[in-house]
């Protein structure tokens, strides 16, 4: 059995505003020790739970961030970035039985903790087939089409709501309480640890492959807050105005849907000017 674990890092446990994530800051330092427990005690709950491999996708800013060296010495870890499939990446090799999604959190536009939706900000909105999309539901239908389950899932407490939505079945770790997108009640890393691993070792049982989802079309449609980004995202083929400060793209597939929304916010990230947006 070998399980994903897609790490982020906003809804790890401690993290409630910007310093906390951004590298090279203080505040990052210190988090990244949090941020790996969180990753380490996922990791550890499914060798609990009759795993055999466990990968670590690094899946936060620069997917530079987890400490390597303090984590379990059966776990193996892909860093850095541009991957095919960014935040999933391994998912399509055929290879893997269940994914986890920890340190998520919720969508461009919603409430939560450091709610986003890959960008920091620009991004307002983001919709899948006119629902909103959070980072999560947009990679629960990606892995669905590799018949991968999503069987853990960890954040904040509306984290957990959001994935209700996309993995009813998977077991869910709130590792703080929402207050505001930059507060939040936290637990100590001590008892999100604890709380993860059983989690994990539970969410093992439900690591079954599935037959492949062919759920498309699939139409994502953003929204940012200038209209100059939603002139730069037309650059990608496909991508098409849909309304004010809006454009829409359809896809067969999500892995064609997902690959086409890294381009759109490549691409819109370079258009961002550093005070005015």
């Amino acid at each position: 059995m070998k399980i994903l674990i897609s790490a982020d890092m906003e809804g790890a446990t401690g993290v409630t505003w910007p310093a906390d994530v951004l590298p090279g800051t203080p505040q990052w330092e210190r988090c990244r020790a949090m941020f790996t427990s969180d990753v380490n005690a996922a990791a550890l709950g499914f060798y609990d739970g009759g795993a055999d491999e466990v990968l670590v996708n690094e899946a936060h800013w620069s997917m530079r961030n987890l400490l390597l060296e303090r984590l379990d010495d059966r776990v193996q870890m892909l860093t850095g970035r541009h991957k095919s499939l960014s935040m999933v990446e391994g998912i399509q090799h055929g290879d893997i039985d269940a994914i986890a999604f920890v340190g998520y959190h919720t969508g461009a536009g919603a409430e939560g903790v450091l709610a986003h939706t890959y960008l920091a900000n620009s991004i307002t909105g983001v919709w899948l087939n006119g629902a909103r999309a959070s980072e999560g539901l947009l990679n629960a239908h990606v892995v669905a089409e590799y018949g991968v389950p999503v069987v853990l899932v960890t954040g904040d407490d509306l984290t957990c709501v959001d994935a209700e939505g996309y993995a009813p079945r998977a077991r869910k770790v709130a590792v703080k309480d929402y207050v505001s997108r930059y507060a939040a009640v936290c637990r100590t890393p001590a008892r999100t640890a604890a709380d993860i691993r059983a989690a994990a070792k539970e969410a093992t049982a439900l690591a079954v492959r599935h037959t492949p989802v062919e759920g498309g079309p699939f139409t994502v449609e953003l929204e940012f807050d200038a209209e100059h980004l939603a002139q730069a995202a037309t650059v990608v083929p496909g991508v098409v105005p849909s309304g004010e400060r809006r454009v829409a793209y359809t896809s067969a597939t999500m892995y064609e849907g997902i690959r086409t929304f890294k381009a759109v916010t490549t691409i819109v990230s370079s258009a961002v000017e550093e005070q005015y947006g």
